[in-house]
């Protein structure tokens, strides 16, 4: 049994702007086709690069504190309680931010299918991920204006 309160946190990211602490909550509860990481991040600070995913929706539930969710429709608050969901595609492209003066607590939730690419509209790159083990998967980050012919140097 896990607690969604608890301080438990299995991993974080220290990048200026993108701080946070994760535990990947239904990884710990055996969860294999739905995941589900629950964050906890300081103010000022942003989930990740908005982005979109090609293979995965994924749901976000607000736990506690109030953040800022950006889509392509432009940006709206969301406090404790509050659901969204990003389907696949551009349409479900999203960022989530806290411009509060507390802690933010939220849930990520997602389908796990693999493999997955993800766009990332501000920078243009592209994320390339497959399963495996930390030393065989793949896990590669493109920018997405490179392009070759398919037969270039075949």
């Amino acid at each position: 049994m896990e607690n969604i309160y608890a301080d438990d946190w299995e991993s974080e990211s220290d990048h200026e702007g993108f701080r946070w602490q994760r535990t990947r909550l239904l990884r710990r509860l055996g969860g294999e086709l739905l995941g589900g990481s629950l964050y906890l991040m300081p103010p000022g600070q942003k989930s990740f690069p908005y982005h979109l995913h090609h293979a995965n929706e994924e749901l976000l539930l607000v736990v506690e504190g109030e953040v800022i969710l950006r889509t392509p429709a432009g940006e709206r608050a969301m406090a404790k309680g509050d659901v969204e969901l990003f389907v696949r595609g551009r349409t479900g492209a999203h960022q989530v931010i806290n411009r509060s003066d507390a802690d933010a607590r939220f849930i990520m939730f997602s389908s796990m299918v693999a493999p997955e690419i993800a766009e990332y509209p501000d920078s243009g790159n592209v994320g390339v991920f497959a399963p495996g083990s930390d030393d065989d998967g793949l896990r590669k980050f493109l920018d997405g204006a490179a392009e070759r012919d398919y037969y270039q140097g075949e």
